[in-house]
């Protein structure tokens, strides 16, 4: 993936969500295209409360799954956040980020369910439907977020072709 994004003509700053594994993705990418990594919690995965690590098997049987799948913006995991908190919080830093560097392009690496989210506010679509959008480890999603109506370039590229980045 960093050799795909230093491919593109300017990058003006790479950040990761804090956990460990968003970091090492982002440290080839800070590299290539020389810059450091920094962290932004808006960035964080959801935090799934008193479900954290248990088994996706083991929470699949429990009656509020469901939910989780068909209409999230109604679930707040016990003792967690809901997914419309993760959603705010994931588009506000997006924001936050454009317009620390306005008209640049920024690097964010974050977790399949925030970026699934922000996908779903730049595209206008509700939260309720954003499980549909599918996010690959080290894939690239590309938004263009600033200043007028945000704009969906591609979701969950894992090819070589980055030509989509650019609005058309």
């Amino acid at each position: 993936m960093a050799g795909r994004i230093a491919t593109l003509p300017r990058i003006d700053a790479v950040y990761a969500s804090p956990l460990e594994r968003t970091r090492e993705t982002a440290a080839p990418i800070a590299r290539t295209t020389g810059h450091r990594v920094r962290t932004a919690k808006g960035l964080l995965e959801c935090d799934f409360g008193e479900w954290t690590g248990r088994r996706l098997a083991d929470l699949r049987k429990l009656p509020e799954w469901n939910a989780v799948q068909h209409s999230p913006s109604t679930f707040r995991f016990p003792e967690g956040e809901s997914f419309t908190e993760m959603q705010n919080r994931i588009w506000n830093q997006l924001l936050a980020l454009a317009a620390a560097h306005p008209g640049g392009t920024v690097v964010a690496t974050s977790h399949a369910d925030p970026i699934k989210a922000a996908v779903a506010m730049a595209a206008g679509i509700h939260l309720d439907l954003f499980q549909r959008t599918s996010i690959s480890p080290c894939s690239i999603t590309a938004l263009l977020v600033g200043s007028g109506t945000p704009l969906v370039l591609c979701t969950n590229s894992v090819g070589d072709d980055l030509s989509g980045l650019s609005p058309s």
